[in-house]
């Protein structure tokens, strides 16, 4: 727990853990790596925490994309596209231009309806994990002594 630490208070490693885990899920695949390490640096929270949060919502992340496109979806009254790969792998064959301009846009409203519901989840985790910090850090100290 040492090395995760590192002179962060309980409340900075609460919140460096839910970022990294709430930049886990968005609805993007293969970016949430660079983007916890952009964010550790500019905001100078500890990378090994950010990153570790994020590895471990990476399953969650592919479990959530369908509904975040879905989510999106409604709140966009978007157009609806399917989700079945055959029919998709058809509409490619026939119109791939069209088929990346529909995805394009439904992943962009995706990312927004992520952007709606990563904010309180990020409050919730923060508020969640900040005591259950507390009282490991109390015992790593009497542990220490």
């Amino acid at each position: 727990m040492g090395y995760l630490r590192c002179g962060l208070a309980p409340r900075q490693l609460a919140f460096t853990l839910a970022l990294g885990f709430a930049i886990g899920c968005i609805p993007l695949l293969g970016v949430t790596t660079a983007i916890c390490a952009l964010l550790a640096l500019v905001l100078r929270l500890n990378m090994p925490a950010i990153q570790a949060a994020n590895w471990v919502a990476m399953p969650l992340q592919v479990v959530l994309l369908i509904p975040f496109l879905r989510l999106g979806q409604w709140l966009f009254r978007g157009q609806s596209i399917a989700f079945n790969p055959k029919v998709l792998a058809v509409q490619i064959e026939a119109a791939p231009w069209h088929v990346l301009v529909q995805m394009s846009r439904l992943f962009e409203h995706a990312l927004l309806a992520w952007l709606l519901t990563a904010g309180p989840a990020l409050l919730l985790m923060t508020v969640l994990l900040t005591p259950l910090l507390h009282r490991v850090s109390r015992l790593a100290a009497v542990a220490g002594d």
